[in-house]
């Protein structure tokens, strides 16, 4: 395992190009993981039928909220388990970790209260067509009523990042998803269970990596112990967690809200057009996958060099991470435009009145990856040099404050355009984050 003293030399010292790549892969495994698995899932499920597919796309909005949720408590756990690590406070690690499986545990009584009471009305809220509702309810349902292992597999992920065991962040989620991929043929297939079976495959892979991830806790037992017997609960402790959680979970919730927004409005033109954007975001996760995971590599090493009161290596990080950013998005606009066709053919068995409106749905939405890519890479900077209020401003206007209006609007002036929403979006929000960034680099890099 490399020391902290070695970590912070590779932060000052490495070269650029190589410590962006270095810090950026790892999360990037990871993500690839995750978008392999949502994509396998879909192409087994368009096998079902269109309406299949429909169900899955009004479900993954509410997939990737309880994802954001989960995502967001880790913020707030890991910042409080990993100061009481570092200060060598053992017996407060431990209670800071079960406070942790605690608030994953509320999680998980949510998400169940939801497949329970709330799931059916949502599904009604998005369409009227009953074969789609009810598969949607059976998929959701499975989902969040037995959501407990997505619960236990994201603390014991935290865990082993903190105890400096990443690998073990990789082997959970990659066995999660491996054991889905290939559960999901048998289950949706062979047992003929359709919709459900692709919930059970994801509820059994999340379970076993949950499983997985205490094994491996267990085996770093000589490092860090989970003492049940020792714990106290304390609501400071927690308060503190949801203090630094609760906009994490905000922030990570705005693509939820995107995505059912924008299903929403473009319902009102044809429920093709629903189906469109449910397979445009399975495949844009692909191209944006390398440009988050620069983001996510990029925040430690602008803050540990700005730290330094290194000039030069800050700004080599942001040029290098635009580069690398606007490289891989332009590489994923050039696929899916000359792509779209097979892709939507051969991975989503798309009819001929599907194709018709998403090839030229997917070319139009393509575009929005490169000024996007510039977007997500300057909020990192933000965050990086202290003003995340900043990072906040452009990720409410690239998910909530323009692509809504904006579909709207041509939706019902040229409904056929309308997937240029994402364009004129990114656009604007890029517009907006530049002279911040430009202030930014007035006022912080420049002055180092």
């Amino acid at each position: 395992m490399i020391s902290v003293k070695e970590q912070t030399n590779i932060l000052g010292a490495m070269p650029m190009s190589r410590l962006v790549i270095h810090m950026s892969w790892p999360i990037m495994l990871s993500m690839l993981t995750q978008a392999v698995y949502n994509l396998v899932d879909s192409v087994y499920i368009t096998r079902v039928g269109d309406s299949a597919f429909l169900a899955l796309s009004y479900a993954y909005p509410i997939q990737t909220l309880m994802a954001a949720f989960c995502v967001g408590v880790g913020v707030g756990f890991s910042a409080a388990f990993s100061r009481r690590l570092g200060e060598g406070k053992k017996e407060a690690a431990s209670t800071a970790a079960i406070h942790g499986f605690l608030l994953y545990f509320a999680c998980f009584l949510i998400f169940l209260a939801f497949g329970l009471w709330g799931c059916r009305a949502y599904l009604h809220t998005c369409t009227q067509t009953a074969q789609v509702v009810e598969q949607g309810v059976a998929y959701l349902q499975i989902c969040c009523c037995l959501s407990f292992g997505m619960c236990l597999q994201f603390p014991c992920e935290r865990v082993l990042q903190s105890t400096g065991h990443p690998a073990g962040f990789m082997i959970i989620q990659g066995s999660g998803a491996l054991i889905n991929i290939l559960l999901d043929p048998i289950f949706i297939f062979v047992l003929d269970l359709g919709t459900r079976g692709a919930a059970i495959a994801t509820v059994v892979g999340q379970i076993s990596g949950g499983i997985i991830g205490l094994f491996l806790i267990r085996r770093i037992r000589s490092q860090f112990v989970l003492d049940f017997r020792a714990f106290r609960p304390s609501p400071a402790l927690a308060g503190e967690m949801l203090r630094i959680a609760a906009p994490a979970v905000f922030i990570q919730s705005l693509s939820s809200f995107l995505s059912m927004g924008l299903n929403a409005i473009v319902r009102l033109w044809s429920e093709t057009a629903v189906w469109v954007l449910g397979a445009y975001f399975k495949l844009q996760s692909f191209v944006y996958m390398p440009v988050f995971s620069v983001n996510n590599g990029l925040v430690s090493i602008i803050s540990y060099n700005y730290g330094a009161r290194d000039r030069r290596r800050v700004e080599g990080a942001v040029h290098f991470g635009l580069l690398t950013a606007l490289g891989a998005s332009l590489a994923g606009t050039v696929l899916l435009w000359l792509f779209a066709h097979p892709l939507l053919a051969i991975c989503f068995s798309a009819g001929s009145d599907a194709l018709a409106m998403g090839v030229p749905g997917l070319r139009m939405a393509a575009l929005s990856f490169p000024p996007a890519a510039f977007s997500i890479i300057w909020s990192a900077a933000f965050q990086s040099l202290g003003c995340s209020r900043y990072s906040l401003l452009v990720c409410l206007l690239r998910n909530l404050l323009f692509p809504l209006p904006i579909a709207f609007l041509l939706i019902h002036l040229a409904p056929q355009w309308v997937f240029l929403c994402l364009l004129l979006t990114e656009l604007a929000a890029c517009l907006a984050a530049l002279p911040l960034f430009l202030r930014l680099r007035r006022t912080r890099i420049q002055t180092i």
